[in-house]
């Protein structure tokens, strides 16, 4: 795996916040029809909320300068945790980047005493409905909310 720390994302991430959102689930558009929900979201104001946080990776070897590779929104809420985006560049998938997000997730609904973190993915995203499962995450819902059709996860943490 490459080298990765995850921080806070600052304002000057903005753009990478973008980008990264829009490599990872650009490719998705046409598959589902419609623009994925995290691509069109206000990434300033999640920045400026403290619900984004990147991670960054040095390129293999470890020998150039880090860039942000992938990132999760978090949105605290009085029950859970809920993961609204997980993302990876496609160009740093693979490496173990993804889980390392994840359990990024789980350690920060514990610092904050919630005990479960959930998220929703779009039914036609198949390649994330066999991966939430391997990491304990188990689908309890699937809702159509306007032109999006979602299926629900949750995981319970110990």
């Amino acid at each position: 795996m490459t080298h990765a720390r995850i921080r806070p994302a600052a304002t000057a991430d903005v753009p990478a916040v973008k980008a990264v959102i829009d490599a990872a689930f650009g490719p998705y558009v046409a598959r589902i029809g419609v623009v994925p929900v995290p691509m069109e979201a206000d990434h300033a104001a999640n920045v400026a909320a403290g619900r984004v946080f990147v991670a960054e990776a040095s390129e293999a070897g470890g020998t150039g300068p880090a860039r942000v590779a992938g990132l999760v929104v978090l949105e605290p809420r009085p029950d859970h945790l809920y993961l609204d985006v997980v993302a990876v560049r496609p160009d740093a998938q693979g490496a173990g980047l993804g889980r390392l997000l994840l359990e990024f997730a789980e350690d920060r609904a514990r610092v904050l005493g919630l005990p479960e973190i959930r998220l929703c993915t779009n039914a036609m995203m198949g390649e994330n409905q066999k991966i939430y499962p391997r990491f304990g995450y188990e689908a309890v819902e699937r809702r159509v909310t306007g032109p999006y059709d979602r299926i629900h996860y949750r995981k319970r943490l110990r």
